[in-house]
């Protein structure tokens, strides 16, 4: 008689407990019935090995998939470096597609360049931060990591200077944190990160149109994630579909007005906290990483405009004033003279802004916190800018809008952190010892490469981030060929550059070129200066600009160029011109040197012949000379200079052997 449920359900809850033979006696059930059900049982049970291939495909599936797309180069590269010229590397200019999910055009580093293999006397610097690190609006020349490393340059004239600056608008300790470890694989003597004010709105922040959720675990882990091309393909097709059902609308505007979703953040909520929170635990993270690599970092307290810059937004909420009310209050204690009274209001009214395009106070005591628990030198760049403020607190005089510097102000942003350099005994030993702190400060900020079009570019990049919400209304915007307004070359080049219709580069050189068709040398050179002082790798430039100098007869200046390109990549032209201006300035010793250099690349070259022999036409060493001036004319048989000379050594040479 077959079994009943009642009696299988007995035996599958006892089977592990009894016997068959106890069961039968227990239960009143058939012994053999007993044993044939328990037979079936384990025929039913799948083997081992089926679980294996059950768990092992999905896994088998998605290793062909990501190894399938990697090898038809799928998607974006997202290797945080790339090769620039053979032997160099930056920043990979694609890297923020990692962050940045739902925004069209993304930002990118100022594209500084470092050795792929770091040399024996190379001193590396890495700065890490959001757009004021990047020195916005004037990047990438403007930025206080210009002055840092000009200053080092000067300082150290036989060692390898990298001062590698890896800053982008609108990213945030998220973004720092995911790039660390590559950093540190680089092998930094120094790290200086000035961050804080993108928590709120910049990538993956707790207010941002990016973000993630608040969970900093999970954002950590889908940022490592980023680097699998599975989770690319499955970003993108979620992408897809989202475009599918949304309404079509393309977002407009500055990034910085694109950025914040969630506009409102009223004080002291639970997302004010979760912003301070988020930054918290990533340097906390990134701090670690760096004692555990033993790699010193310099932190720095955040500075923004207080004086001359009212709240965005200003909102009443339970147990706090509103923005408006307490930015009108320390207007009038500063009219009055209580500056200090002044200064903790107007930082009040900052906090109390509902717009968190400013660090909250707090930020700057969890980052001093931090250099105190770590031991880390902090330079406390809030109170320097408002040391040199008027009422000493810090406005318009050294902001160009909510918080990016004045290029004054990244200029002694740069000599804040160089100071703590030094005093935190971070640097070699100086190899100018001569000079004084006055002294290089005077210097840098003197030969600091900044041309009239990053002036200009950076004011209108200022025009269009204040035509923009938050500072105005959609209503109240204006084009932008009625915002700026071209008046000249210099200024449609620029608004080009914003127009994304050239790059800066080429702005530059189109610039170069329009400057030297209208014979305004100075003009032409500042500009080339510009792109030498930000593409030092691209050895054309040197060679360029040395060639317009040689063919106006400064030698002067042409021999710097040159010299410049020949530490970079020594060619034939080089050396040959090299050679050329020493024996011009009867420096035999270096002429020599440099002409014969020049054999290497090039032996075709009858004017490489034509120079050595007036080097020993100098040297009276006639026969020689002769012998030279030979072979220039045996590649070049016209060669007037050459032929005039062979004729007056010829007598020379021929002539004392006949008077003998």
């Amino acid at each position: 008689m077959p079994l009943s449920n009642k009696q299988k359900n007995r035996i599958l809850k006892n089977r592990k407990k009894y016997p068959a033979k106890k069961m039968a006696e227990k239960f009143d059930i058939p012994e053999d019935e007993i044993n044939k059900y328990l037979d079936t049982l384990k025929k039913k049970t799948s083997p081992v090995y089926f679980y294996i291939i059950l768990i092992g495909l999905p896994i088998i599936f998605f290793v062909l998939l990501e190894l399938g797309l990697r090898i038809f180069g799928y998607g974006f590269n997202y290797d945080q470096w790339e090769t620039v010229v053979k032997g160099k590397l930056m920043l990979n200019q694609q890297i923020a597609k990692r962050y940045f999910y739902n925004t069209k055009t993304i930002p990118f580093s100022n594209q500084d360049v470092f050795d792929a293999e770091k040399k024996p006397n190379s001193f590396r610097v890495f700065v890490l931060g959001g757009s004021s690190a990047a020195g916005y609006p004037f990047s990438p020349l403007g930025s206080f990591s210009r002055y840092i490393r000009d200053r080092l340059k000067l300082l150290y004239p036989s060692s390898e200077i990298e001062v590698v600056n890896l800053s982008m608008t609108a990213i945030n300790s998220y973004t720092i944190r995911d790039l660390f470890p590559g950093v540190l694989e680089q092998k930094p003597d120094l790290i200086l990160i000035y961050a804080g004010h993108n928590e709120y709105y910049g990538a993956l922040g707790v207010g941002s149109m990016e973000s993630l959720g608040t969970s900093r675990q999970m954002v950590n882990l889908l940022l490592y994630l980023n680097r699998f091309k599975t989770v690319e393909l499955l970003r993108n097709t979620i992408q897809w579909a989202m475009k599918l059902i949304s309404s079509g609308d393309k977002p407009s505007g500055t990034l910085m007005s694109r950025m914040a979703k969630e506009q409102s953040i009223a004080f002291d909520t639970e997302t004010y906290e979760d912003g301070i929170f988020q930054f918290e635990g990533n340097m906390r993270d990134v701090l670690n990483m760096a004692k555990e690599k033993n790699v010193p970092v310099i932190l720095s307290t955040l500075t923004s405009n207080l004086k001359d810059r009212p709240p965005f937004i200003s909102i009443k909420t339970d147990g706090f004033p509103t923005a408006n009310t307490i930015y009108t209050e320390a207007k009038e204690e500063l009219k009055a003279g209580n500056n200090k009274v002044a200064d903790s209001l107007f930082r009040y009214a900052k906090d109390l802004d509902a717009l968190r395009f400013r660090a909250p106070e707090k930020m700057n005591k969890v980052i001093t916190l931090l250099s105190n628990e770590y031991k880390l030198p902090l330079v406390n760049v809030d109170s320097g800018f408002a040391s040199i403020s008027p009422d000493g607190i810090v406005g318009n005089n050294l902001m160009t809008d909510h918080l990016h510097p004045t290029l004054n102000g990244y200029l002694y942003l740069g000599k804040l952190f160089f100071k703590k350099m030094e005093q935190a005994n971070l640097l070699p030993k100086s190899e100018r010892a001569d000079l004084s702190d006055e002294k290089q400060d005077s210097i840098t900020i003197a030969n600091f490469h900044f041309a009239k079009l990053d002036s200009i570019i950076g004011n209108y990049r200022i025009k269009l981030l204040k035509n923009d919400w938050p500072f105005i209304s959609k209503e109240k915007k204006l084009s932008n060929s009625v915002l700026l307004n071209p008046q000249n070359k210099a200024d449609s080049l620029a608004a080009e550059v914003l127009d994304d219709k050239v790059s800066w580069e080429t702005a530059h050189r189109k610039l170069a070129t329009h400057y030297l068709e209208r014979k305004n040398l100075n003009g032409f050179l500042k500009e080339m200066d510009a792109l030498i002082s930000q593409y030092p790798v691209i050895v054309e430039y040197y060679d360029y600009v040395s060639n317009i100098l040689i063919q106006l007869k400064d030698y002067k200046r042409a021999y710097k160029y040159l010299k410049q390109g020949y530490e970079i990549k020594p060619n034939a032209y080089k050396t040959k011109w090299l050679g050329t201006i020493n024996l011009y300035n009867n420096k035999l010793s270096p002429a020599e040197k440099y002409l014969d250099e020049s054999l290497k690349y090039d032996t075709k070259d009858p004017q490489i012949w034509y120079n050595l022999a007036g080097i020993y036409v100098k040297r009276h060493s006639y026969k020689k000379a002769l012998e030279l001036v030979n072979k220039a004319l045996a590649l070049e048989s016209n060669y007037p200079e050459a032929v005039n000379l062979q004729k007056q050594l010829q007598n020379a040479v021929y002539g004392r052997i006949n008077s003998n």
